[in-house]
C-alpha cells in the first residue's frame, strides 16, 4: 500500500468537483480512527497530481467531472504506476460509466446514496486488497453482454481456478494464502498467471470475469 512514514492510519484523498460533497466526507470520515483525509481536489487532473504529491492510500473519486473526469483520472493514475486503491464514489448507475470505471482501474465502485459506515467499511477493504461493488453495481455487470476477448478458464490449472475463486469471494493475497495453505509469493504468482492466460489487467477484472463464468466458490 502507499503507507508513508509514521502514517498509522488510512490516508484517504478525496476527488469531486462538488465542495458539499467533500465536505460532508471528510466531516465523517475524520471521525474515524483508523481513516485519515489527507487532502483534496476539484476535478481530475488535480486529483492526479494530489495524488503524486500526498501518496494516499485509498482515493475517493467521483466519475463525472469537469475537465478531466474520473475514469481518465483512472487512466492516469494507473500508467504512473501510482499504489493507491481507487473508490469510485458516485450518483452514476449506468453500465457504460461503471464498466470503463473498472476496466480503468477503479478498485471498487459504490453510489454516494450509501450508508455512511458501509462506506467506512468500503474503504477499509479497498485499502486491504479487496473488491468493493454495491450489489446493483454487480447486477449491471453480470447484465452486460460483452464477453472478454480471450481468455477460457478450462486454461487454469485446478490450483489457479481456486485462488480465481476466492479472488471473486474478495480475498486479499494474504487471505487466499491462509486459506490454500501457500506463501503469499506463491499467490501472488497463481494472480499473474491467472491474468496472464485470460488477458485480464488486474484482480478486479479477474472477480468480475469470474462472477460472469461462474467460475465462483
Amino acid at each position: 500500500m502507499a503507507d508513508l512514514p509514521g502514517r498509522s492510519r488510512i490516508g484517504v484523498l478525496l476527488v469531486d468537483d462538488h465542495q458539499v460533497v467533500r465536505r460532508g466526507l471528510r466531516t465523517f470520515l475524520e471521525v474515524q480512527d483508523d481513516i485519515e483525509v489527507v487532502g483534496e481536489a476539484a476535478d481530475g487532473e488535480e486529483g492526479v497530481a494530489r495524488a503524486e504529491e500526498l501518496r494516499p492510500d485509498v482515493i475517493l473519486m467521483d466519475v463525472k467531472m469537469p475537465g478531466t473526469d474520473g475514469i481518465e483520472a483512472l487512466r492516469r493514475l494507473r500508467a504512473l504506476a501510482n499504489p493507491a486503491r481507487v473508490l469510485v464514489v458516485t450518483s452514476f448507475t449506468e453500465q457504460r460509466t461503471v464498466v470503463p470505471a473498472l476496466r480503468a482501474g477503479a478498485a471498487g465502485y459504490v453510489y454516494k446514496d450509501i450508508d455512511p459506515d458501509a462506506l467506512a467499511g468500503a474503504i477499509r477493504s479497498v485499502h486491504a486488497g479487496h473488491v468493493v461493488l454495491q450489489p446493483e453495481v454487480a447486477e449491471a455487470l453480470l447484465s452486460q453482454e460483452e464477453q472478454p476477448a480471450s481468455g477460457r478458464s478450462g486454461s487454469l490449472t485446478e490450483r489457479e481456478q481456486e485462488v480465481l475463486a476466492l479472488i471473486a469471494d474478495g480475498r486479499s493475497n494474504r487471505e487466499i494464502a491462509r486459506a490454500l495453505v501457500l506463501s503469499e509469493k506463491t499467490v501472488k504468482t497463481h494472480v499473474s498467471n491467472i491474468l496472464m492466460k485470460l488477458d485480464l489487467a488486474d484482480r478486479t477484472q479477474a472477480a468480475l470475469w469470474a462472477v460472469r463464468h461462474g467460475a465462483t466458490a
